[in-house]
């Protein structure tokens, strides 16, 4: 049986950590990658780590006739892991039409793709956004999709009715995994979240606030109904996230799935809020972070966590990091950022 497996999107923040866990379980891994929020660097980088580089093609998956010459090339593919999308919450209700356009075209076309060259197994790149506010927390995956908060989540949606839809009518089984909020980076520091420009997620704007790239955090409201007013997220540890990943595909693999379309949702099940982050940085750094608090983010939910009971129980998967090691490993990366690690 092939272990061949595609990654799209596979020098980005979570790809590339799930790139090394594939290739320390002993798959060959290929990736695409059209480097829009990323760096090839990465590609060494996963080589550092791992003693092997991935095959890598720069290519956007929205170029139809370049990717049927990548699957034409590589049709003894065993799996894809469909990370590749853009993913700011807070620019897709700016520019919601290059949101619509990128996430689901790429994914429309490699589905089609899928079928033609009979690759039999997608494991999706979801997000918790499809559940919008939930009524009940923690949210299972039973809960009602509903209207999203953003352009963003609305794709991740889309995707997913796209995807259910397309198995039905073809021989392909998915999983779609519904991240939570993945921070940290690879205990090694050689890879981690790289955004390009403003940070558009909580963490790297601490630990650049904290490097002296950013004058100051901005806490986006502290009147939210919440224990100390800020928003409540599920943090989880990205190499626990990647791991997740390794674990579908084998579940695909060896035909254990249930269905031909299932759902997980990934996370610790455990809320934690923007002030309760910020003092787990300062807690094990040592540093006091220099913060204001502003107004609402438009796009943002109040609250939400995880309820990972089918994740345990049916992959047999589980978080196992804590935040304060989130923190510590996220801290590593932007020191060895600043020490131009991505630059030799």
């Amino acid at each position: 049986m092939s272990k061949k497996i595609l990654v799209t999107g596979g020098s980005g923040y979570i790809g590339s950590h799930t790139v090394v866990e594939l290739q320390q379980s002993g798959f060959e891994v290929v990736v695409i990658d059209n480097l829009s929020n990323s760096t090839a660097r990465i590609i060494d980088q996963i080589g550092r780590i791992t003693g092997k580089k991935p095959r890598f093609y720069e290519m956007d998956l929205c170029n139809e006739a370049a990717l049927r010459v990548f699957f034409r090339e590589n049709q003894d593919l065993a799996a894809i892991i469909h990370f590749a999308a853009f993913k700011a919450v807070s620019e897709s209700v700016e520019n919601p039409l290059k949101y619509y356009h990128n996430n689901l075209v790429s994914l429309i076309f490699l589905l089609r793709f899928m079928e033609g060259f009979q690759i039999p197994n997608l494991v999706f790149s979801s997000s918790c956004t499809v559940y919008g506010q939930p009524e009940t927390l923690p949210v299972t995956e039973q809960a009602p999709v509903k209207q999203a908060f953003s352009p963003y989540g609305n794709t991740k949606q889309i995707s997913e009715e796209i995807i259910e839809d397309s198995v039905k009518a073809s021989p392909v089984n998915a999983i779609s995994l519904r991240y939570f909020n993945p921070i940290g980076a690879h205990e090694s520091g050689l890879i981690g979240e790289l955004p390009i420009g403003i940070p558009n997620n909580l963490v790297p704007f601490i630990t650049q606030t904290a490097i002296g790239k950013r004058e100051k955090l901005m806490v986006f409201g502290d009147d939210y109904d919440t224990p100390d007013g800020t928003a409540i997220r599920d943090y989880i540890h990205v190499v626990d996230l990647a791991k997740a990943h390794v674990v579908a595909v084998e579940r695909l693999l060896r035909n254990e799935n249930e269905h031909n379309f299932e759902v997980f949702n990934l996370g610790t099940g455990k809320g934690t809020s923007v002030m309760e982050a910020i003092l787990a940085f300062e807690k094990v750094t040592g540093m006091k972070l220099n913060y204001e608090i502003t107004g609402r983010r438009m796009g943002d939910v109040p609250q939400v966590w995880a309820d990972t009971t089918m994740a345990n129980l049916k992959l047999g998967w589980k978080a196992q990091k804590g935040l304060e090691e989130m923190m510590t490993s996220a801290w590593l990366w932007e020191k060895n950022l600043a020490a131009g690690i991505l630059e030799s």
